[in-house]
């Protein structure tokens, strides 16, 4: 997903690559080079690892929601599969990594994947798997919304809105960021394999959309409970697995960088999980199993941006406050009164933001450890949340509403009183009788 470093074994990239008037140097916009067999071979696997980060959210989400909704919200996770799949075949790759066009968007020549043979290489990898590493981004990217939406989203509005939202604001900001000549990645901004494009966008898009969706009935008033935390620490569970390939992955080769990146995810996933039940342990008495599993995401989260850039330690503290600032974050949420079901503001939108600002801080230069992050980099960093959060929630919101006015967002009071598995797929999770 990403511009990976350099090609070396150890993690060495120069100051000037990183911060060069030129902007970093993408490895997957390196055409041509020799196949290696052992970095396809790891891409390959980093791709499949990331596919099962959608079965490994539809757990960790459906389990957050009452049994009633346990279907209804899996399926947001499994449609995603299937739908943007075809949608990034036939226009979203293009758009993401075609030929950028006044460095806002790629332009047509790979629509339908047209001119990509089985010979044609990014950098060391065949094109093919390029498209398919970067495809099960933008699978699950939208997929992360649907948590905001949970219990009361109108199906058929849902299917409609992510082939939207994948086309204008998904494939616009991936092509911002990691597409040759995108305009923020000419700049100079790091985003190692995500936290601007796909956390900050969907945690961004996330809150657009509640502010339009509504308030589940009975929030603030009853008391909705989670109705099977073992599938949401399940869930947890296969994220963190998951995001291995989505992280390390990111490096587009089978070498030091990934190992860098591989490293700091587990670290600061380690840490976003206790960072958060201590929170937790100290302000409200007990730490929590949800509060454990959304900890991990949270920590998962914030490192995105940044592991391929930073060292463990600057992995932990990352994690770190990642636990302490989304666990503060989600807990804001009730005072102030949005709906947000399952926390992808709180979690993904915060957390997103935050480890794109922490990479400018913490970004390294070399194997030791020399800190390459500096107030300009920051800045930079500052840009790119700006600019990528204020699209992203301004583009949701119109597309939103548009999809109220005519087929219409939100299942009428009687439908979301009995359940969407039963309202709007004819079926039960749980037939205990």
């Amino acid at each position: 997903m990403q511009r990976a470093l350099l090609k070396a074994s150890p993690p060495v990239v120069t100051m000037s690559l990183l911060l060069g008037a030129a902007g970093p140097l993408f490895a997957a916009d390196q055409e041509g080079g020799a196949l290696n067999t052992g970095d396809t071979a790891w891409m390959l696997v980093s791709s499949a690892l990331v596919l099962l980060m959608l079965p490994g959210l539809a757990l960790f989400y459906a389990g957050m929601v009452r049994s009633k909704n346990v279907l209804a919200t899996m399926m947001h996770s499994f449609v995603a599969m299937a739908l943007i799949t075809l949608q990034w075949v036939l226009i979203g790759y293009t758009l993401a990594f075609g030929p950028s066009v006044s460095h806002v968007i790629g332009g047509p020549a790979f629509a339908f994947l047209n001119g990509i043979t089985p010979h044609d290489l990014r950098g060391s990898i065949p094109t093919y798997t390029f498209v398919m590493f970067q495809g099960m981004f933008a699978i699950i990217t939208p997929a992360l919304i649907s948590g905001a939406l949970a219990e009361r989203i109108k199906f058929s509005a849902y299917v409609v809105f992510i082939l939207l939202w994948a086309t204008l604001v998904y494939d616009p900001i991936a092509h911002w960021v990691w597409g040759a000549g995108g305009w923020l990645g000419s700049l100079g901004v790091l985003d190692f394999a995500g936290g601007t494009v796909v956390h900050l966008s969907s945690g961004m898009s996330a809150l657009a959309t509640i502010c339009v969706l509504g308030r589940r009935q009975g929030y603030l008033t009853e008391k909705i409970v989670p109705h099977n935390l073992g599938l949401t620490l399940l869930g947890a569970g296969l994220l963190w697995f998951g995001w291995f390939g989505f992280n390390a992955g990111s490096a587009l080769a089978s070498n030091g960088n990934a190992s860098v990146a591989f490293t700091a995810t587990h670290v600061a996933s380690a840490a976003g999980a206790l960072s958060w039940m201590l929170s937790e342990w100290i302000h409200r008495k007990k730490p929590s199993a949800l509060g454990a599993a959304s900890g991990i995401v949270a920590g998962l989260v914030a490192i995105t941006p940044a592991a391929g850039y930073v060292s463990p330690m600057s992995a932990l503290v990352i994690g770190l406050i990642a636990g302490l600032v989304c666990y503060s974050a989600v807990y804001l949420k009730v005072g102030i009164g949005y709906d947000d079901s399952l926390d992808v503001f709180g979690i993904h939108g915060v957390g997103g933001m935050l480890g794109a600002l922490a990479t400018g801080l913490f970004a390294t230069v070399n194997a030791s450890g020399a800190l390459a992050g500096n107030w300009h980099q920051f800045h930079l960093q500052c840009v790119a949340v700006a600019f990528a959060g204020a699209y992203a929630f301004g583009a949701t919101y119109l597309i939103a509403l548009a999809l109220d006015a005519t087929l219409g967002l939100r299942v009428d009071e009687e439908a979301e009183m009995a359940g969407l598995d039963q309202t709007q797929h004819g079926e039960a999770g749980y037939n205990l009788h």
